[in-house]
């Protein structure tokens, strides 16, 4: 049994504006979320849902998996999960999920960047080409990178431990001159306990074998997709 909370971000005068129709287009800009932020940091690292009935929900998305087990990246409905080895796995079905947030990705804005921008460069260049910071947005970002930073967090064991100490045991893995994706999103700040304020990008390569949590960045030649999301749900365990 799951308990599903709705919340309407924005009037539909503000949709309206943003997505130049008057109505919801059958429901797919929408951002679907399982669980908080605030439960994984807490310790709640064991969900219900599966990935099948996440699937449901949407084609794009990062989140994690039962015990931590790995940083989901989903693109384009291909779901996978890179472990702790930085090596990325394709996404059973019948896995579980205590924390993912997933949508179906239809860009509303596309942009080109050839410029030199840091993590922190890129973020306040990401600022100016949203329209308001009132609801979600979903972001990819694809092309060549001089430098990727990521982190992947190992399995974790019952009795399971808080998050501020599962963060000291982080592998790194660094890459340079390469190409592949980011996605993920960002989240307006008065959600701070549900999702994480601002930016939350999962990484991988282009030929899909690795990447993980992104943690800085220099990107060189890259194409930016935004999709405006004002609809946001939450599905709750009953036990969470």
């Amino acid at each position: 049994m799951m308990k599903i909370i709705r919340y309407l971000l924005v009037v539909t005068s503000l949709v309206v504006a943003i997505s130049g129709c008057s109505c919801l287009q059958e429901n797919k800009d929408v951002l679907f979320q399982t669980s908080t932020m605030n439960a994984i940091f807490k310790g709640v690292y064991d969900g219900e849902i599966t990935y099948k009935q996440l699937r449901q929900h949407g084609d794009f998305g990062i989140g994690t998996f039962n015990g931590l087990d790995g940083e989901l990246f989903a693109l384009e409905g291909k779901f996978y999960r890179i472990k702790a080895d930085g090596i990325a796995y394709p996404v059973d079905d019948s896995m579980k999920t205590p924390f993912a947030v997933v949508t179906f990705f239809e860009p509303d804005k596309s942009v080109l960047l050839d410029e030199t921008f840091d993590y922190e460069q890129l973020q306040q260049y990401l600022d100016n080409l949203l329209p308001t910071k009132d609801i979600f947005y979903a972001i990819k970002i694809k092309g060549t990178f001089k430098y990727i930073k990521a982190r992947n967090i190992p399995r974790q064991n019952k009795p399971y431990p808080q998050f501020s100490e599962v963060v000291k045991s982080q592998l790194i893995f660094e890459f340079h001159n390469v190409e592949g994706t980011m996605v993920g999103f960002w989240c307006p700040a008065y959600l701070e306990e549900i999702n994480v304020p601002g930016y939350h990008l999962h990484f991988i390569t282009k030929d899909k074998k690795t990447g993980g949590h992104l943690l800085e960045c220099q990107v060189q030649d890259v194409k930016i997709e935004i999709d405006y999301t004002p609809e946001f749900h939450v599905a709750l365990s009953e036990s969470g």
